[in-house]
């Protein structure tokens, strides 16, 4: 059995207290809005028959169940008209009550301004930047087809087939990030993905013809998707019937996306901010709610109406969803009985558990030869892949230079590629290139749940993907991101591809754990944390092959899971720290062996991860760090930015400030002052400073 054949839901009847429950709606977000004097009812009004015909004739979801499985997910990209799912998760019975309605934008409400992820249930996802969301629900539809091939590769039955349903809105589809996100879409014949375009022509600016005239519909079949258009009717409402035919005919087409061009007039039936643009973002005003309400039929001198009759019968959506789910069980119940290998693998990854033993796959590195960490976790990903079928990933058109292939994976394209190694259940993503996509797309997977997947690029193109890195920190998801080619170590390329503030700037995002190993060993270590973390991260790795530390005479690789450790100690008290990060911990190293011969005692630190440091007990910072110790230098080639904080008033950062230049990396470093020397002559400054 598979999507196309999966029992279909059996829909009643719309009826006159479906239409009620419309208008009820719409009536809601005009009175929420105008409760807290901001906000935008424009769009919720409009688009309440859409969201309720989608959640009570539509979406397979229990109310009572939100993380059911089995269940499809929404995505609501247009997240500043997050009235249109808090009504709707209010109706359905999500535990949403009148009084969250009320308290809309309020501080401490379950109902904030744009929808947010694992604050709200039923909420799937943080959106409101515009196009993230609809990039996002791609990453949902790759995570299925990804899981259906660990669970069901020989589509035995319909258990692991589910849709996406999005609402996207003008803004959404302007974004350059959904552009990125629906070609591949498209190209990956995403069939469980279904985006319901609000083409109501209004933005903050007015009528988006000002700045947004081309054909939509031709631009996405050009993509690869289906394409269906619902024109609104002669009085400018949302032609429901027209709507439900045509998401019925998305439901049924499995082997392309599907957009529902679905014309709408911004703030209907409000009679004089309909079709406005100060309806978009603004509270109508109490005269133009009163005669909205008379409009829909209801009385205007009422607020939040919501009849206890008419919230009854919308609530029977719950009967509807839990048989839904009840069916579900019960297949699921003889599945696990034929399936027990597939089984034992679904129960393991729903617990988040890992296998007991896998961490012992990971590689280890010898100190005879030297090797670049971009290489060395390219074998770790290879080996955690051998024992984690979970893992899954690929880079935006850069797998050889970061190493993010997977050997023997097979490209995630659909059967009908005509690509050398398609399979469309491949552990290999060719994102293209569209880091911002990518990143968002790396997002979508986290949130479905279930597998672990990781994205790469060069870190200088990590501002390309930044809003998307930004919003999975945001929601805690454990999106992983490998940026390769850390710094002026480019070399050749010049400075166009030389990153110099980015390692700062990422720290700089709350709760995005940076990690920037020195060699080998500290990059597997990394990757072990990644995998057992689940967290928001960054592998920032280099181009340039690095010295393997020789750890019989050097402090273990362990200290990469505390953020920051002591790699070389001195006798005694330390007259200076060099604390270092990534391929600058070599010069460190040899600068603490130039200042020895000095008779001055040097500690050096490798700190890959300051975020994990920080994490740690201060009676552990104490003893990495100790206060007494004023004299300190920290080496990064990057800029200084955040470094004053661990070296303080005596201490010296040897950084780039600026940009460089396209020459060997030897030259640049040299240059630049990246030299055991000049590191050495740092301390010493550092050391004369305290003194003084």
């Amino acid at each position: 059995m598979t999507a196309a054949n999966r029992p279909q839901l059996t829909r009643s009847p719309w009826t006159e207290n479906d239409e009620k429950a419309v208008a009820i709606a719409r009536a809601l977000a005009a009175d929420a809005v105008q409760k807290v004097g901001n906000g935008h009812p424009g769009t919720a009004m409009s688009l309440a028959p859409v969201a309720y015909t989608l959640f009570q004739r539509f979406l397979r979801h229990d109310p009572t169940q939100p993380e059911w499985l089995g269940r499809d997910r929404f995505v609501l990209s247009c997240g500043h008209s997050s009235l249109t799912l808090y009504i709707q998760l209010f109706l359905s019975g999500y535990g949403l009550s009148l009084d969250d309605l009320k308290a809309f934008r309020t501080a401490g409400s379950l109902t904030p301004a744009h929808p947010e992820y694992g604050h709200t249930k039923g909420v799937e996802i943080t959106t409101g930047p515009l196009g993230s969301g609809i990039a996002s629900a791609v990453g949902m539809a790759m995570a299925a087809r990804y899981e259906k091939g660990l669970f069901d590769p020989k589509s035995e039955t319909s258990l692991f087939d589910h849709t996406i349903w999005v609402i996207a809105s003008d803004g959404d589809l302007q974004e350059g990030l959904s552009a990125e996100a629906s070609s591949l879409a498209g190209t990956q014949a995403l069939g469980n993905l279904v985006v319901i375009y609000d083409d109501n022509r209004i933005s903050i600016e007015g009528d988006t013809h000002v700045s947004f005239t081309e054909d939509v519909s031709a631009r996405y079949r050009a993509y690869g998707w289906n394409v269906l258009e619902v024109a609104a009717l002669a009085d400018g409402n949302v032609d429901r019937d027209g709507l439900e035919a045509a998401m019925v005919k998305a439901e049924a087409t499995t082997d392309a996306p599907t957009l529902i061009r679905l014309k709408t007039v911004i703030a209907w039936p409000a009679p004089k901010a309909r079709g406005t643009s100060k309806s978009h973002g603004s509270a109508l005003g109490a005269d133009e709610v009163a005669a909205t309400k008379i409009a829909l039929g209801l009385n205007p001198d009422e607020t939040f109406i919501a009849p206890d009759e008419l919230v009854a019968h919308t609530r029977k959506v719950i009967e509807r969803g839990q048989a839904e789910r009840l069916a579900w069980e019960s297949e699921f119940a003889s599945w696990k009985s034929t399936h027990p290998t597939e089984a034992a693998l679904l129960e393991r990854l729903q617990n988040k558990k890992l296998p007991a033993d896998w961490a012992s796959a990971i590689p280890t590195f010898g100190s005879d030869k030297e090797i670049a960490t971009r290489a060395a976790s390219g074998k770790v990903i290879n080996a955690i892949a051998e024992v984690l079928p979970e893992f899954w990933g690929g880079s935006a058109d850069l797998g050889e230079s970061n190493n993010t292939t997977i050997e023997e994976g097979h490209s995630f394209l659909p059967a009908s590629s005509a690509m050398k190694d398609a399979d469309p259940y491949g552990r290999i993503i060719h994102f293209g290139i569209r880091e911002h996509a990518m990143g968002a797309v790396l997002n979508g997977i986290a949130l479905h749940g279930l597998t672990k997947a990781f994205g790469g690029t060069f870190l200088v193109f990590s501002d390309y993907m930044r809003g998307a890195v930004r919003l999975a920190a945001l929601m805690d998801i454990p999106s992983t991101f490998v940026w390769t080619h850390d710094s002026v170590g480019v070399g050749e390329d010049g400075p166009t591809h030389q990153p110099v503030e980015h390692v700062s700037s990422l720290r700089a995002i709350p709760n995005l754990a940076v990690i920037r190993p020195a060699d080998a060993n500290e990059t597997a270590i990394a990757w072990r944390e990644v995998i057992t973390r689940a967290k928001p991260v960054g592998l920032i790795l280099s181009r340039q092959n690095l010295p393997v530390v020789d750890r019989t005479t050097h402090a273990s690789a362990e200290g990469v899971a505390k953020g920051a450790y002591i790699l070389k100690d001195s006798d005694g008290t330390p007259d200076v720290i060099i604390i270092a990060t990534g391929s600058e911990v070599q010069y460190a190293l040899g600068a603490q062996t130039i200042l020895a011969a000095q008779g001055i005692k040097a500690r050096v630190v490798s700190a890959p991860c300051i975020e994990w440091f920080n994490e740690t007990s201060d009676s552990y910072k104490e003893s990495v760090l100790p206060t007494s110790v004023k004299a300190r230098v920290s080496v990064e080639a990057g800029i200084a930015l955040g470094w004053r904080e661990f070296v303080g008033d005596a201490g010296v950062s040897v950084s780039l400030e600026h940009y460089g230049a396209s020459a060997a990396a030897g030259v640049l470093f040299k240059e630049y002052g990246f030299t055991a020397e000049n590191v050495a002559s740092a301390a010493q400054q550092s050391i004369a400073k305290v003194r003084v």
